[in-house]
């Protein structure tokens, strides 16, 4: 995966967040379905974005950034902010 898919990854997970929350917020509630739903959409970002870090510092470092891979859900969400 390439960072300009990665990114158009990005940009389709906050369009699909954005529209989720502005229809909870129409209704003035959400439902248990679309709080998982938003859930997933943040691990899934949070995923995407550190990849593309670690594309990144691949590649200034002189890495292979095609050879960094999706790191799995619970490992990125351990990560100390």
């Amino acid at each position: 995966m390439d960072d300009k898919t990665i990114l158009n990854r990005i940009s389709e997970l906050v369009d699909e967040e954005h529209r989720l929350r502005s229809a909870a917020q129409a209704r003035e509630s959400d439902t248990e379905g679309e709080r998982v739903r938003l859930r997933e959409l943040e691990e899934s970002l949070d995923q995407c974005w550190d990849l593309l870090r670690r594309r990144r510092a691949a590649r200034q470092t002189h890495g292979d950034p095609d050879a960094q891979g999706v790191r799995p859900r619970p490992e990125v969400e351990r990560y100390l902010q």
